[in-house]
Formats: C-alpha cells, structure tokens, sequence
C-alpha cells in the first residue's frame, strides 16, 4: 500500500487541470463537487424507498426490526458522504486548511465505517438465518432463499470491505506528497460501497441475485463521469484509474467465478458460524 502511494508521490508528468483549487477553470475545480453530490444522489435514490418499503414492513410484522447496527451504519455513511461533499467544496472554494482539518474527520469516519461494515455482516445474516428456521412457517421459505442470496452478496460485501479501506489508505498516504491521487483515490474508494445503494434501485435493469455483472457495471459507471473529464481534460489516465482498476478488476472477476458455487455456500456458512 504504502508503496504504490510512495511510487507515485513524485511531481506528476504533466500539469493536473483538475486541480480543484480556484486557480483551475470553473469547471475543473467543481467536478469533485459534483461528483461527491452524485454519490450522494444514488445512495438516496436506491435507500429511500427501500427503507420506507421495509419499515411498512416491520410496522405489518412482516419482518423483524431494524437491528441497532444498521441504524448506525446508515449514519456513519450518511456523515463520510457529507464529509466527502463538504472536503470537495473547501478545496473548490480555496479553503485548503479547513480542508485539511475536515480530513481528521474523514479518517475517523471511514474507519468507523469499516469496524460497523464488520458487525453489520453477520449481524444481519444471522437475523435471517434464525427467522429461516425458527420463524413463522409462511415466513421460512423466503428466508431460506434469502440466506442464499446472503451468501452470494457477502461475496460483494467482502470486496468492500477489503478495497474501500486499501483505497483510502492510498488516498491518505498521498495526500501531502500527491494531490492529484489523493483526491481521485478518495471518490475511487468511495464508488465501491455505492453498490448498496446502486442494487436497490429498482428502475435499473439487473442480472442479481443471478449473477453480480450488472452491479460490477454500475459502480463503474458511478465513477465514470470523473474519469471522462479527466481524460477530455488532461488528454491522459491518471494513474489513480489504473491502480483502482488492477485491484477491482480482478476481484470482481473472482467474484463472478465464486457466486452461486456449491463451495462458497458451504464457505459463506462456514464463516459465519451456521
């Protein structure tokens, strides 16, 4: 980790248009800004109506209550989200030193994030499990078929929590010595938990709980519109892209020769205990 932020620390090739200070265009200095704000707009699109969908539920019976857990992990998102938004207006406003002030936040939020990620995935696995064999019997079928398709998504679950917290820990490493990959690794890290948000919008045509492709698609194109203005901006791939892909690539691949095998049930039951 500390390498490949040590490899790319030195002055870049070429000058960075994108900035972000008010020295670079208008435009230029604003994308991270309104990158931060489209992160935000598809977590609420995909959290909204399934949260108001689910607490009909609960308030019907029709499944068990919110474990405190989620209510927390909702909130520590929620609060690096608007971090990452407020970080991306201070330097678009000039206002570097705040920034950096903020940027202590950020840290104990991400890590925040991570430790709950951590307790939020058995936690929730384990409600299904218990009401999939000792709930009410017009409830278990589903819910078996639900702890199925929990061991496909801790598959996704467990990318996240391996790459958003390497991502960060690039961003952070690089944040004095390399402007250009701090920031770019910061909305990097970040496009990978969006799929939470991205599979509960269900206006999006999808391949799960089939399989994982159409999701791995999305939070591509969750980042792709940085990437497109960096490119038309700066006529070359920052080598941010190129470290984030060699690690999601990969990853995602294996996910997609894992999903849905009789091994990584039986693995995925095996780590969580049951």
């Amino acid at each position: 980790m500390a390498t490949v932020a040590d490899r790319f620390s030195l002055k870049e090739r070429r000058p960075d248009l994108l900035s972000g200070t008010p020295r670079a265009h208008a435009l230029d200095r604003w994308i991270f800004v309104v990158m931060a704000g489209w992160f935000i707009a598809i977590v609420l699109t995909g959290f909204i109506p399934d949260s108001i969908m689910k607490v009909g539920m609960v308030q019907a019976g029709a499944r068990p209550p919110f474990p405190l857990v989620l209510h927390m992990h909702a909130v520590v998102m929620g609060s690096f989200l608007l971090t990452l938004l407020a970080q991306s207006w201070l330097m678009a406003t000039g206002r570097r030193e705040y920034h950096m002030r903020l940027g202590v936040l950020g840290f104990l939020l991400a890590t925040l994030l991570v430790a709950v990620g951590l307790v939020l995935v058995p936690t929730i696995y384990h409600q299904v499990w218990q009401g999939a064999h000792f709930g009410p019997p017009a409830m278990r079928e589903r819910l078996l078929e639900r702890a199925s398709e929990l061991d496909d998504i801790m598959l996704m679950q467990i990318q996240v929590g391996l790459l958003f917290p390497l991502f960060l820990a690039i961003a952070f490493k690089a944040r004095l010595s390399n402007a250009g990959l701090h920031k770019r690794m910061m909305f990097l890290a970040t496009a990978i938990p969006l799929a939470a948000g991205i599979v509960r919008i269900t206006a999006l045509p999808e391949t799960m709980p089939g399989s994982p492709i159409s999701l791995q698609l999305y939070v591509l194109l969750a980042a792709s519109p940085m990437f497109v203005w960096d490119v038309i901006r700066n006529r070359r791939v920052h080598e941010a892209y190129g470290i984030w892909l060699a690690v999601y690539v990969p990853t995602a691949v294996l996910i997609n020769l894992l999903w849905d095998t009789p091994w990584w049930h039986a693995t995925a039951r095996q780590l969580m205990g049951v």
